[in-house]
């Protein structure tokens, strides 16, 4: 009768382990893609936990955690891809040599053979076991919150989670909102405090106990604070937390990341300025289950322009700012009869040199250093950036990956709709 090792036994127990939670993970993404309640569920009274515990243990840290498991999971990854050829050599030589049963002078290499492939099958089996980790924490922390309701569902559609349709909306409030948005940006470009080359500057705020606070902290505030009117934003938020590699994040044109494996809102801190508070407000509403990339935008506007700082306001009205010209001129282009009846009874507002110059994403001057010392080409880096998210987003049911960025516009629309009645 055959008598199992406890090592053999063990595996057998861990494999079994492994097939349940793999199951588990898959039937959370066939509800979660049937049921958008029970993701609002989720994400009401149980998502909350993981930013609570493990979003304040990491939080503890200064930097970013979620990039550093980045850097470790891409070594994982690349010895497991180095270790393959030389394990499977290993196995093959074990196999044949396995009738042998005579002594020979490589019993030594034998041995040590032997415990190369011990080393190797216990290290893709750490290997199997840390993907199905992450592909965990992914799900949890990431693919459940698009299949949840909407900001514009819960908030914009009278609180009842019917269905928002796709808004029409007329040309005359396109025109409307971008000239509110262009008359703000002019006024408070002119309040904004700026160094001596004129470049806008943020020297802190002050809390609501009299505290100094940094732009970091002032982005938490005015979250929370947001949190009073929309109940899914309140709750704990980590400190926002500066990329190492904000160099590689210039290249890619992204402003910041939401990390689900570290539960972190990350910036880019090379980018000017004036994209950072909107960026910290972005990613902070990850945490609070909006994953829609449209809907952060839009809620890191109204936590922005409805501060009593005067660089937070800027900043928000900056951030929708290109949005809305950009659906402007394709209004222009693709109905210029109708596009010029609108705009001869309300000009859009013309913006100056100013506005303009503090709505760009990176200086020149760090882009000629970015592309100085950069070991692949900006525009590789760009495209490989914007396949990887499209595929991504697709894959979660945004049929239009990072087009969806702009709908901002529609739920501006929207809100400035709903709250004008």
């Amino acid at each position: 009768m055959e008598v199992k090792t406890t090592t053999e036994k063990t595996v057998k127990k861990g494999t079994v382990i492994f097939w349940i939670i793999a199951a588990f993970i898959l039937l959370l993404h066939v509800i979660a893609w049937n049921s958008s309640a029970f993701c609002d569920w989720y994400i009401a009274y149980v998502f909350p936990i993981w930013v609570n515990t493990y979003g304040r243990l990491t939080g503890l840290f200064p930097f970013s955690v979620g990039e550093l498991l980045i850097l470790a999971g891409l070594a994982l990854a690349a010895s497991a891809l180095f270790l393959l050829p030389f394990w499977a050599v290993a196995e093959i030589m074990a196999a044949v040599h396995s009738g042998r049963t005579e002594k020979t002078h490589t019993e030594k290499k034998s041995r040590t053979a032997g415990r190369f492939r011990k080393f190797a099958r216990g290290f893709y089996r750490f290997f199997v076991w840390t993907l199905l980790a992450v592909s965990l924490i992914m799900t949890l922390n990431c693919f459940l919150l698009y299949h949840a309701g909407t900001f514009a569902e819960h908030y914009l559609a009278g609180g009842d989670g019917a269905a928002v349709p796709e808004l029409e909306a007329s040309l005359e409030e396109l025109v409307r909102v971008y000239n509110m948005v262009a008359q703000n940006c002019l006024i408070l470009s002119e309040e904004v405090e700026r160094d001596e080359n004129g470049r806008a500057v943020y020297k802190g705020s002050i809390g609501a106990d009299g505290e100094r606070l940094d732009m970091a902290d002032k982005a938490r505030q005015l979250m929370a604070q947001l949190g009073k009117t929309y109940e899914q934003l309140d709750g704990y938020y980590p400190r926002p937390k500066s990329l190492l590699f904000s160099d590689f994040m210039c290249q890619q044109y992204m402003c910041g990341y939401y990390f689900p494996f570290s539960m972190e809102a990350n910036y880019n801190d090379v980018m000017f300025v004036l994209n950072l508070p909107a960026t910290m407000c972005h990613e902070l509403a990850h945490l609070r289950g909006f994953i829609y990339e449209d809907e952060a935008n839009f809620i890191a506007y109204l936590a922005c322009v409805q501060s009593d700082d005067v660089f937070f306001q800027y900043a928000g009205f900056l951030s929708v700012l290109p949005y809305l010209y950009n659906n402007l001129y394709e209004a222009q282009r693709t109905a210029p009869e109708a596009y010029a009846r609108v705009v001869e009874a309300a000009r859009p507002v013309a913006l100056t040199k100013q506005v303009w110059a503090d709505a760009v994403f990176v200086t020149d001057e760090e882009w000629e250093r970015i592309n100085e010392k950069a070991w692949i080409d900006t525009e590789t880096v760009d495209k490989a950036a914007d396949a990887f998210i499209n595929t991504n987003l697709k894959a979660n049911g945004i049929s239009d990956g990072d087009v969806s960025y702009s709908r901002v516009v529609d739920l501006m629309l929207a809100y400035y709709r709903m709250t004008a009645d």
